[in-house]
């Protein structure tokens, strides 16, 4: 049982040393950056799209409001209307 807790430590050792010495690399390092610099220019698109689709919601949620506030409380097309139906 022994040797296999140490053959696991070796195996844990070299992945290791493999990862560090990979990240040493000129193309690993590029290949790196250009991820982290997709994901950040990914991460701004969201987020103005995000921005513009909360702009849009909360823009047709004010005018919605508006138009409730400013309805008549009387409809006046009805009230012409009984108004020529009597006379």
């Amino acid at each position: 049982m022994h040797t296999k807790i140490k053959d696991n430590g070796r195996w844990w050792l070299w992945r290791s040393l493999v990862v560090i010495a990979m990240s040493q690399l000129y193309i690993v390092r590029e290949l790196l950056a250009v991820f982290v610099m997709f994901a950040l220019g990914f991460a701004a698109i969201a987020f103005v799209g995000a921005c513009l689709y909360m702009l849009q919601y909360c823009w047709k949620l004010a005018v919605t409001r508006l138009v409730d506030i400013h309805q008549p409380v009387i409809n006046v097309a009805s009230v012409s209307r009984e108004n020529e139906e009597a006379a």
